[in-house]
């Protein structure tokens, strides 16, 4: 039977979805998070919290290092799809982030300066500062939604 364009899931679930699957990846044992970055509809990127290359994860043998309430040791999945993007050499001025949560604050500063024009999640993650986060994107021209 052919599937009609009524009968597709849009696309912002469909990224949403692949950035859950990215997510399984992750190698931080207290939060599996995924980012995709799509551009004109193509994904040009992804990322999943961990260590940087050449460093213990922390579900090995050294576990999380926590300093105020977070792992240091990781790298947010969302700066991880920029820098993958960056060492591969693609653009990510214009592109939409797809993730489980708004990004943190630290996060969302990476992302403006990438040039990234849309974020969108699927959740809160009560651990940030979720209204900084708002009023820095809002102030960048940065559109975010949560999608549920």
């Amino acid at each position: 039977m052919k599937k009609t364009e009524k009968d597709r899931i849009p696309k912002d679930q469909y990224f949403l979805k692949i950035a859950g699957v990215v997510a399984l990846c992750g190698t931080c044992p207290r939060k599996k998070i995924g980012a995709v970055l799509v551009h004109d509809g193509m994904i040009v990127s992804t990322g999943y919290n961990g260590a940087p290359r050449g460093i213990d994860h922390c579900d090995g043998k050294v576990g999380c290092r926590m300093i105020e309430g977070h792992c240091v040791r990781t790298v947010h999945a969302e700066v991880n799809a920029v820098v993958q993007a960056a060492y591969n050499g693609v653009a990510t001025s214009g592109a939409t982030l797809y993730t489980q949560y708004l990004p943190c604050e630290h996060c969302a500063k990476v992302l403006i300066n990438a040039g990234v024009k849309r974020i969108v999640y699927s959740g809160i993650y009560e651990n940030a500062d979720n209204e900084y986060t708002k009023e820095n994107l809002t102030k960048a021209g940065v559109k975010f939604e949560l999608l549920q």
